[in-house]
């Protein structure tokens, strides 16, 4: 039931917001140089690499060529990074529609764990392995608990919780939530503090220990 309504919503998601995607491409295409999308390579379900589509709301710069071990955090602030188009884009979640190509093709799902970077795996600890059971999704428990105003681990623990007792109609209910979310804006600038960044020398050599001793 999950995957048939993943199709159908992403199908018709895709078809009825077909004129403002054009418009927003337009938008990006003639705000600053570099290409429409920004495709990244992410991790998703059984810790399987795909690449996902977003609204490019950055300057441009190779995907492969950002260290992310070293990336600030995007800030509220006057971040020269993000573009005129792209902080609209973020502030209302714009820049995440095109996600909906990823859930078509399977890799992803509307409701679900975000996807990691594979700089990320290093400070996910065994105990919210499984996180990775399921689809990764454009919404999920930890976007409607607080999104990237959370730290790291408690991303993780809502990450778990979600994958560990996912049921349709609780994805109904994250879905309703979102709305309130995206319409606020609430959590779509991180804390430095809280990012996982901050967390990678408390918890790499405890997830590496850990991984060594049960394998």
């Amino acid at each position: 039931m999950k995957r048939l309504f993943d199709i159908f919503a992403s199908f018709a998601g895709l078809l009825i917001l077909s004129p403002l995607l054009v418009l927003l491409a337009v938008w990006i295409k003639l705000d600053s140089p570099g290409p429409v999308f920004f495709r990244q390579k992410r991790i998703g379900r059984n810790r399987e690499p795909f690449h996902v589509f977003k609204f490019r709301t950055m300057t441009h710069r190779d995907p492969d060529a950002i260290d992310q071990n070293a990336e600030q955090v995007v800030s509220a602030g006057a971040d020269q990074r993000i573009t005129l188009a792209g902080r609209f884009l973020r502030k209302t979640s714009l820049d995440e529609i095109p996600q909906l190509i990823n859930i078509l093709n399977g890799e992803m799902s509307l409701v679900g764990p975000r996807p990691v970077i594979p700089e990320q795996l290093e400070v996910v600890p065994h105990w919210f392995e499984d996180r990775f059971m399921v689809r990764p999704g454009i919404t999920g428990l930890a976007q409607v608990r607080g999104r990237r105003s959370l730290s790291w681990e408690e991303q993780l623990q809502y990450d778990t919780d979600y994958a560990r007792n996912s049921t349709f109609f609780r994805d109904i209910a994250i879905l309703l939530q979102t709305i309130a979310v995206v319409v606020t804006a609430e959590g779509i600038y991180g804390d430095e503090s809280k990012n996982w960044r901050a967390y990678r020398d408390k918890w790499a050599p405890h997830a590496q220990k850990d991984l060594k001793e049960n394998s």
